[in-house]
């Protein structure tokens, strides 16, 4: 009777330590468990934190950006540009209606050109860019090199006169003019190519069209011719220039 009593208390102590131990492994816990529930939760309260802060916002598309009033700008149109106007209408027209999606027309009682945007404007800076190449237009460039504005974005224009670089009067400013312009416009023509700029010379103004870089080149080499620098030296001067842009690009 004693080893049967003895037997049934084993069979009941048995069971009794197995789940003491099956307990004591699901209390157990490691130190990188430790750490990587740490770095979870500040985790996701950093996240909760930034949420909570910032909103969230859905992208504007163009014709969010615009507002509802309709731009317009006006741009005077000089007289001696009247007749190469009337011309070059459909050049003008045409990209500004089909590429930009902006009204265009020509008011005669004002002499100027009004440019309005409308439902069908995509572009938000499509109304400045007309602007540009009508302006660019009525300063005396041709309606091809005016049109680069609209398809190049780093193209300027810059505008400034004789008497800003030297107070001429008189023949003095007709000649500084003569050497600019050069012989049959072979010295203009000469600068152009070399800069890769357009210039117009309009009286005592002188109005440049191209890159940021390319227009201070031009300016200084017709400031020198202002100055009275002989051409063959603006020449020299402009054929290093012209190398060393090659040898950089």
């Amino acid at each position: 009777m004693a080893s049967v009593v003895d037997k049934q208390q084993q069979q009941q102590q048995q069971p009794t330590h197995n789940t003491a131990m099956d307990e004591d492994d699901e209390v157990l816990i490691t130190a990188d468990q430790l750490n990587s529930a740490a770095t979870q939760a500040s985790t996701s309260a950093a996240e909760g934190a930034a949420k909570s802060d910032k909103p969230d916002f859905a992208p504007l598309s163009a014709k969010d950006l615009q507002t509802k009033r309709n731009e317009l700008r006006r741009i005077r149109v000089p007289p001696h540009r009247f007749s190469p106007l009337k011309a070059d209408w459909l050049k003008i027209y045409s990209p500004i209606v089909e590429y930009l999606k902006l009204q265009i027309r020509m008011n005669p009682k004002t002499r100027m050109i009004e440019i309005r945007s409308c439902a069908e404007t995509e572009d938000v800076g499509a109304i400045q860019k007309a602007a540009d190449f009508v302006r660019a237009y009525c300063m005396g460039f041709t309606a091809e090199d005016s049109l680069a504005l609209l398809r190049m974005e780093d193209l300027f224009l810059e505008t400034f006169e004789v008497k800003d670089v030297k107070t001429l009067n008189g023949d003095h400013l007709s000649r500084a003019i003569g050497r600019i312009a050069g012989k049959d416009g072979k010295t203009k023509f000469t600068i152009e190519n070399t800069t890769k700029t357009r210039i117009v010379l309009a009286d005592s103004k002188i109005h440049i069209l191209g890159t940021y870089q390319n227009i201070k080149i031009a300016r200084d080499a017709v400031c020198n011719l202002i100055l009275g620098s002989p051409p063959g030296k603006v020449y020299s001067n402009l054929r290093t220039l012209s190398s060393r842009m090659k040898e950089r690009f």
